[in-house]
């Protein structure tokens, strides 16, 4: 295998573990980080729909993360930013002041959406 095909596939495992352990942990701190976060945003209730939020981003986090890694390609990828870029416009919308967090949780979206741009150009059409 080549070089770039090595770098291409290491990226994408780490794009992997990004969603499934994302997916993973939301469900994990569903009664705790992730109440948290949407109830700071100033969405604490009716609690089924915190509930739905919560286990159908970690849901989709989920769909995704297992398509990039079964199924590699430009759908994949597409996908994968399409998420991204709605999950950062709405975490935007309910907390802008996550961009200005120091470590950066909605920062550390523009290089993930960087490779995932980088995979979808080099993926065979």
């Amino acid at each position: 295998m080549r070089q770039g095909a090595d770098d291409d596939r290491l990226l994408r495992l780490s794009l992997v573990a990004v969603w499934l352990v994302t997916a993973v942990v939301s469900i994990v701190e569903l009664d705790g980080q992730s109440r948290r976060v949407l109830a700071e945003a100033g969405i604490a209730s009716p609690p089924w729909l915190v509930q739905l939020l919560i286990v159908g981003g970690a849901a989709a986090d989920l769909v995704v993360g297992l398509a990039l890694w079964w199924r590699p390609g430009r759908a994949s990828y597409l996908a994968a930013l399409g998420l991204l870029l709605l999950m950062t416009a709405v975490a935007t919308g309910l907390q802008p002041a996550l961009w200005l967090h120091p470590l950066g949780p909605l920062l550390k979206n523009l290089p993930i959406a960087a490779l995932l741009w980088h995979l979808y150009r080099r993926a065979v059409p």
